[in-house]
């Protein structure tokens, strides 16, 4: 097989071989996180907590809250980089078990907020690829087989082709109202592929995959043009706090492509939970199992929702997982900040609207630049703290002002 080294633009220095052997690497070494913390002048962690406010707001501003059209059933595979360039440890405690770790954490958001979507897991390593997982609905299945042993076995190089044929293939059978993608954590710098990898884009491109990739070394411009011409996200860890945004950015759906053709009308059941007092065969595990739910049109029982029925094809949900992928297409409106000058002038509540806490008092006229501490609704007008403006947004995902009105 052909290995094709791929463009580096930026690496790591090391130091060395005496010295490194003698003190060892920088990201070797241990710390002490709260020694990090620095005191001003009089004793006080106000700026550390300033700082951690700061990112916050960042945090609300890069949050899209656009009212566009997004495919809510999603068929996503993740593929993984188990190749020997995932035992690096400039990242902590080490590439593989940091991408392990948020792929874990990663996968519960993902239905958490995407409930009547599927996932499925492939990794490659010493020039192949290999499917763990199937496309399915049950995230306990996937953190499964993310803490088996062999998952942290990483050698040889990964053949980057073989992932994505693996995925392309797989996601064939998807219908024409789910959108199909691909994210692929890459911790390497060259790939062994046994054909050119920009035919396999080619047919990306024609069969609307979209394709993301998350480097963990460098920016590669392979994976940089990939992800451009499938319509996906391409970005470099510079740290563990970055890497895990980065992540988390896909968790809310895509925008649908312009060139998808959208299904009007599309045919869900609603099956009945069963309670029985002996064990029946289930039809996704083909083994005998106590309880469960029954197809409303062909009878067939599943263990777990969502799904599809394996006789009929039938995708089976649940009422609460529609109303929980709802907020994605009407998300809530970004709250807008209440400047400083506008509080001193007798503008804005007192006291949060979500929490009730007192917000602080307005400082002096010197340090009026700094950030306010209180957001209003655009709607409905109601004054709420930073935390609160957060969890609005990323958990609850209704106004209380809005809903009260």
């Amino acid at each position: 097989m052909p290995v094709t080294t791929l463009t580096r633009s930026c690496g790591f220095i090391r130091e060395d071989e005496e010295k490194g052997q003698e003190q060892g690497l920088a990201w070797e070494e241990f710390k002490r996180s709260w020694d990090v913390l620095q005191e001003d002048e009089e004793g006080s962690l106000q700026s550390v907590v300033a700082t951690i406010k700061q990112q916050q707001i960042r945090r609300r501003l890069l949050r899209d809250t656009d009212t566009i059209q997004r495919g809510i059933i999603r068929h996503l595979f993740i593929v993984i980089d188990l190749s020997a360039s995932m035992l690096e440890k400039d990242l902590r405690p080490s590439r593989l078990e940091l991408t392990l770790s948020l792929a874990e954490t990663f996968i519960g958001e993902y239905f958490d907020q995407n409930p009547i979507s599927q996932l499925g897991i492939i990794v490659t390593r010493d020039g192949i690829a290999e499917k763990l997982t199937e496309l399915s609905g049950n995230p306990m299945e996937h953190i499964r087989v993310l803490k088996e042993k062999k998952l942290k076995e990483a050698a040889g190089e990964p053949s980057l082709q073989n992932a994505l044929e693996t995925a392309r293939i797989s996601l064939n059978h998807v219908p024409p109202h789910g959108s199909r993608e691909v994210l692929v954590l890459f911790g390497s710098l060259t790939t062994c592929d046994p054909g050119n990898i920009f035919d396999t884009i080619e047919r990306y491109k024609r069969e609307k995959i979209r394709c993301s990739v998350i480097g963990l070394a460098a920016e590669i411009q392979l994976c940089r043009t990939m992800a451009k011409e499938t319509n996906g996200t391409f970005g470099v860890v510079m740290n563990e706090p970055h890497y895990k945004d980065l992540l988390f950015e896909l968790v809310t759906p895509p925008a649908i492509i312009a060139t998808t053709k959208a299904a009007s009308l599309v045919a869900m059941g609603f099956p009945k939970r069963i309670a029985e007092r002996a064990p029946s065969m289930c039809m996704c595990h083909r083994k005998p199992v106590l309880g469960g739910y029954v197809c409303p049109q062909c009878s067939a029982k599943v263990c777990e929702l969502p799904t599809d029925c394996d006789v009929c094809g039938l995708a089976l949900v649940a009422s609460p997982h529609l109303a929980r992928s709802y907020h994605h297409l009407f998300p809530v409106k970004n709250f807008v900040e209440v400047k400083w000058e506008d509080v001193v002038a007798g503008h804005g509540e007192h006291w949060c609207f979500g929490c009730r806490s007192m917000f602080e008092q307005p400082p002096a006229t010197g340090q009026m630049q700094r950030a306010s501490d209180r957001f209003k609704c655009p709607e409905c007008q109601q004054c709420f703290c930073l935390e609160c403006d957060l969890f609005i947004h990323e958990a609850l995902h209704n106004c209380p002002g809005c809903a009260q009105r």
